[in-house]
């Protein structure tokens, strides 16, 4: 009894300790607002936090994943708050920008905050300041600071799905091409979409396949729906943030998934040989030990160039593309730089960017395309090209019978028959 009473006690002591940590007076008399939001803004509108993550391989630190103006914010602090010694501590943040902005006057950045010796902190905010002087700072959870086995071995992230996407058979087809070729969970970073396509995604969630993280980018920001600013001159970022989108991708699933896949929704990363995911990285990492980054080659499948076959396998009333009818590509074009999307091992990464790796521990290698080559079924890109100038390649067909078979039985669920 004497041991379970001092059990009680200690544990209500901690309680208190807790409380107060989260809860000590600022000006103002208000407690600290922790923030469930995905895109948090600053006081001053020149920042945004998105979420905060324990980064425990170099150095015993936090790295809180922003967006940010580079010509206005040129110093921020960490407020960490500690639990052992219940009020917060407050660190000289490094500033970390990443180095592909294309030209967007706003962009991502880590805050990188030491850890303060002798404090025990789950929550941390970041501030211009480091005197805590301001009501309503929000506070954000530490996240990854108890990694747990994986869940999955491969989880694909696609960032930013804006506009009025109603795509509903390529997209349908793209998930469940994911789901044969091994993938366990797909994150979809969104901004919008149809009421079909959101149908199709709320399908996806309510079946633990699909995680739908919430992106209102344009709240806050002019955003562009190109990827240079030049191209949209009034714009402050590039492809509704999708460069933020995709690192929190990364750090969220750190621990969480044994590979990670960056690519698009209408991009499918087409082993030739393997029949599966796992199947080609074991060849992949024979062949090239010490690698984080596995960068896959794109290649153009034009939605207007179709062949007759697999014309009647879907429901004729679902809108969209049918990319087993997509098997012409275009060749490269000679001396221009070929796009590519990437598998990559999260915890051997630091920062990412659309078609590389910013910033990692092991190395890059572009994987030969008689391995694994990206299928890309869009707008051509050459659309003067005769289509007897495009190479036929039939690969996706070895997946035809199961994706038939699995799409339309979500069809139906979805009262498309």
């Amino acid at each position: 009894m004497k041991l379970c009473f001092a059990i009680f006690i200690l544990n209500i002591i901690f309680l208190i300790s807790y409380y107060h940590a989260l809860t000590k007076e600022r000006a103002g008399g208000k407690g600290p607002d922790i923030s469930r939001d995905t895109i948090t803004p600053l006081e001053n509108n020149k920042t945004f936090i998105i979420a905060a993550y324990y980064d425990g391989r170099e150095s015993s630190q936090v790295r809180v994943l922003t967006i940010i103006n580079k010509e206005d914010v040129k110093e921020l602090y960490c407020w960490f708050y500690c639990m052992n010694d219940p009020g917060y501590v407050s660190v000289k943040a490094t500033i970390e920008i990443h180095n592909q902005w294309f030209g967007f006057s706003y962009g991502p950045a880590d805050v990188v905050c030491p850890e303060p010796l002798n404090c025990s902190s789950q929550h941390i905010s970041i501030h211009w300041s480091n005197i805590r002087n301001t009501n309503n700072v929000p506070v954000f959870e530490i996240k990854n600071s108890n990694p747990q086995p994986f869940s999955a071995n491969f989880t694909v992230c696609i960032s930013t799905m804006f506009g009025n996407q109603d795509n509903i058979l390529q997209h349908i087809q793209a998930i469940e091409m994911y789901r044969l070729l091994g993938a366990q969970k797909v994150v979809i970073y969104k901004n919008g979409c149809s009421k079909a396509m959101g149908r199709v995604l709320d399908f996806y969630v309510s079946e633990g396949f699909l995680e739908i993280v919430p992106w209102p980018i344009d709240t806050f920001l002019r955003t562009s729906a190109d990827w240079h600013q030049s191209m949209n001159p009034e714009s402050q970022i590039g492809y509704y943030g999708q460069l933020s989108a995709l690192n929190d991708c990364m750090y969220r699933n750190m621990y969480k998934s044994r590979y990670v896949t960056l690519n698009d929704v209408d991009e499918i990363i087409l082993p030739r040989h393997s029949t599966t995911w796992d199947e080609m990285m074991e060849t992949l990492e024979k062949a090239y030990p010490d690698t984080a980054v596995y960068l896959v080659k794109n290649y153009f499948y034009p939605k207007n160039i179709t062949t007759p076959n697999f014309q009647t396998a879907f429901p004729q009333n679902v809108p969209g593309i049918n990319i087993l009818q997509l098997i012409y590509y275009e060749p490269e074009i000679p001396n221009i730089f070929n796009n590519h999307k990437m598998i990559i091992n999260p915890r051997e990464v630091i920062q990412v960017s659309v078609h590389s790796v910013l910033r990692a521990y092991k190395k890059s290698v572009i994987v030969p395309d008689n391995i694994v080559s990206l299928h890309h079924g869009r707008s051509p890109k050459q659309p003067d090209l005769p289509q007897t100038s495009l190479i036929r390649d039939t690969t996706i067909w070895k997946h035809s019978s199961s994706l038939i078979t699995n799409v339309n039985k979500v069809l139906r669920q979805l009262n498309y028959h």
